[in-house]
Parts: C-alpha cells; sequence; structure tokens
C-alpha cells in the first residue's frame, strides 16, 4: 500500500458496504463488517463487539440513510488503514446529522473490517 488512492479505496470498500446496511437497516449486515473486538463509540456510550455494533443500529429509526466523504486517509501499516470522515446522517422525521467520524481499518482473515469506530459532534 503506496498512495493514499490505496488507503481510500480500501476504506470506500467498507464504507460503501456499511453505508449500504445502514441505509436498508439491516444491523447484522452492518455489524459484520467490524472486527470480532471492535470499540464502537457512536453518540451514546461504547460497546465492543460485533453485538453492541448489531444492537446499536438496530436502535435507529427506519429510514436513516448515510452519506460520507473521506476527509483523510493514513496506511498505519499494511495491514492497519486510518480514515477520517464527514458523515451525514439523514433521517425521515428530523433534521440531518453532521458528524465526524474516525476509523481504523484492519485486515483479517474475513477481509478488511472495521476495529475501532468514534463518532464525534463538532458544533
Amino acid at each position: 500500500m503506496n498512495t493514499d488512492t490505496d488507503t481510500e479505496a480500501i476504506l470506500r470498500d467498507v464504507l460503501d458496504r456499511w453505508r449500504a446496511g445502514v441505509d436498508a437497516h439491516r444491523p447484522q449486515q452492518v455489524a459484520a463488517l467490524f472486527t470480532e473486538d471492535a470499540i464502537f463509540q457512536g453518540l451514546r456510550p461504547y460497546s465492543v463487539g460485533r453485538p453492541g455494533v448489531a444492537a446499536y443500529y438496530d436502535s435507529q429509526p427506519a429510514g436513516l440513510t448515510a452519506a460520507y466523504r473521506i476527509v483523510e486517509s493514513r496506511a498505519l501499516a499494511d495491514d492497519l488503514v486510518l480514515g477520517y470522515l464527514a458523515v451525514d446522517f439523514s433521517f425521515t422525521d428530523r433534521p440531518t446529522l453532521h458528524v465526524h467520524l474516525g476509523v481504523l481499518v484492519k485486515r483479517t482473515e474475513e477481509g478488511w473490517r472495521i476495529a475501532h469506530y468514534q463518532v464525534s459532534r463538532l458544533d
């Protein structure tokens, strides 16, 4: 992995599947994109592991959609990519929520998976 293009391609592959699962309200599909021991911090208390990720997305309202833009990306090692993103979560019944998202994506036997996910509101 040598370029920003490589790191962005890795992030897009994982995050496009994450977005598809969020948009379709498929929490188990979203959780499968995380490592078994992923640290997950949405806008509520954190959890560790796929069950917490699935529960978080299962509790989200139907009609929630996500749009993201990669702001920065870095290869930290051959099997670890850091991403910093701007994300808009849109709802059917309230204003869009603008957040920033930091992710660490790790190469595993299952492919690239999210090992750390942290959302921040910078209002």
